[in-house]
């Protein structure tokens, strides 16, 4: 007898339609993983789990060695699948209400090297990629990584924030706070191919006053929206990696190669200084893996 019958994971995973493969794969697997420990404790079924036996398995899970960050996406794969089961009509009561798990060490996220970004920018694209797609896609990845926008500013950029003559963007940022980002030379050339078909994409007719001056759009003529740009990166880059790691790999790659604090700090649109500061760590650890691999005397 298949003890996950009763659990309906499959079901779960099909329900989250607007998540990443790569993200659903995890979710039902970290849900399974609960159900299988929850057999060995007798408990057969979603409708016989209380919060106690969830706060024993996430304990379970820490005495196991489990980092931090996994133990908190476990818990939060759990609270959305319990919240399903409420939803679908499959159970009454939530029991992962109030259910908290220590989060992350605040550690950033890995620097991508240059053969990672070379696939990630660069890398060879399936034959039934559309063109629009693959044009758009070019130019989102290049802003993002050649300017070091936030995805949530990337998403919010207007057609008439781009100076191309002069390689610039201006970009609002946290607190409504607007400032100017040189554009590389290959997000310049990226955006010059998609702007040439951006209004075929952009449903303009249908809400003109909306859309008209979005810069980025998806497949349904809508604004362009931060898990639209998960999607891309996850089609598009070689290993698992976190939006935001364009972001950190742009500030880390400028330190690296001896820009000033205050001018990244300036570039990334942060409030303060010891914001930009962490960044400083991850090059000294670089330059020290550098220095252990290439030195005779490390």
């Amino acid at each position: 007898m298949d003890v996950l019958a009763a659990w309906s994971i499959d079901s779960f995973a099909r329900s989250l339609s607007s998540l990443s493969d790569h993200t659903v794969a995890a979710y039902a697997s970290d849900v399974r993983g609960f159900a299988t420990w929850a057999a060995r404790a007798g408990i057969e079924q979603p409708g016989a789990v209380k919060r106690t036996n969830l706060r024993r398995y996430l304990a379970f899970l820490t005495t196991r060695e489990y980092a931090r960050r996994s133990v908190a996406r476990k818990a939060a794969a759990l609270r959305r699948y319990f919240k399903w089961l409420v939803r679908a009509g499959h159970l009454d009561v939530d029991p992962t209400v109030g259910l908290q798990a220590r989060g992350g060490d605040g550690r950033l996220p890995r620097v991508l090297e240059r053969r990672d970004l070379e696939e990630l920018l660069e890398g060879a694209l399936p034959e039934d990629e559309p063109d629009w797609r693959r044009r758009r896609d070019d130019a989102v990845l290049e802003v993002l990584y050649g300017s070091g926008l936030r995805v949530s500013e990337l998403c919010g950029l207007s057609a008439d924030s781009l100076d191309l003559e002069e390689g610039a963007v201006v970009v609002w940022g946290k607190g409504a706070k607007q400032r100017r980002v040189p554009l590389s030379a290959p997000a310049v050339a990226a955006l010059r191919s998609w702007l040439g078909i951006r209004h075929e994409v952009l449903a303009t007719d249908a809400e003109p006053a909306a859309l008209v001056t979005v810069l980025f759009g998806n497949e349904r003529g809508k604004a362009l929206t931060p898990r639209d740009v998960r999607r891309i990166i996850d089609r598009r880059s070689p290993s698992p990696t976190h939006p935001h790691a364009l972001r950190h790999s742009f500030a880390t790659h400028l330190l690296d190669g001896g820009a000033d604090l205050r001018a990244v700090q300036d570039l990334l649109g942060h409030s303060s200084v010891s914001t930009t500061q962490r960044y400083t760590h991850v090059s000294r650890e670089r330059l020290r893996a550098a220095y252990g691999d290439a030195h005779p005397r490390a």
